[in-house]
């Protein structure tokens, strides 16, 4: 079993997206066997807050189920648990080495195996909540094809 966690600034988009949109996605093949798949945020601002409401709307407009959540910041003790951690943009990846060493090589731009995003821009500025829930799909749809 491979554990995936995905992070974005505040835990309450764009990781919470992607967390959901591969839960569903590996319960739609019957893979849930392979992931423990999880979301986590790189700073403070968020911490205990929900999924922010226009990204519950998408995730419902496309279907995605969901379940409340509570953003939590990313820690070493997550590092050591995960195999992967898919990070959103290349701010994200800044705050993730000021806060760990990824001696272990396991930071990963959620686009990795997707040749056509380079990052998934954040919602909160540009108010593209169906966009970023196409985008995170195809990764995500691709980061399982690549790691099956």
């Amino acid at each position: 079993m491979k554990t995936i966690i995905f992070v974005c600034h505040g835990n309450i988009c764009r990781s919470p997206a992607a967390e959901w949109i591969m839960k569903y996605l590996v319960s739609k093949y019957n893979i849930e066997d392979k992931f423990f798949i999880y979301s986590r945020a790189t700073s403070l601002e968020e911490i205990g807050n929900d999924i922010y409401p226009p990204m519950k709307r998408a995730l419902s407009h496309h279907d995605i189920p969901f379940e409340h959540s509570k953003a939590t910041r990313i820690t070493k003790e997550d590092y050591e648990k995960a195999d992967y951690i898919f990070y959103m943009d290349h701010n994200n990846l800044s705050y993730l080495k000021y806060l760990m060493n990824d001696s272990k090589k396991k930071f990963h731009p959620i686009s990795m195996f997707t040749k056509t995003i380079d990052q998934i821009d954040d919602p909160w500025y540009s108010g593209e909540y169906d966009i970023v829930i196409n985008e995170i799909f195809e990764c995500v749809e691709d980061i399982i094809k690549n790691l099956l």
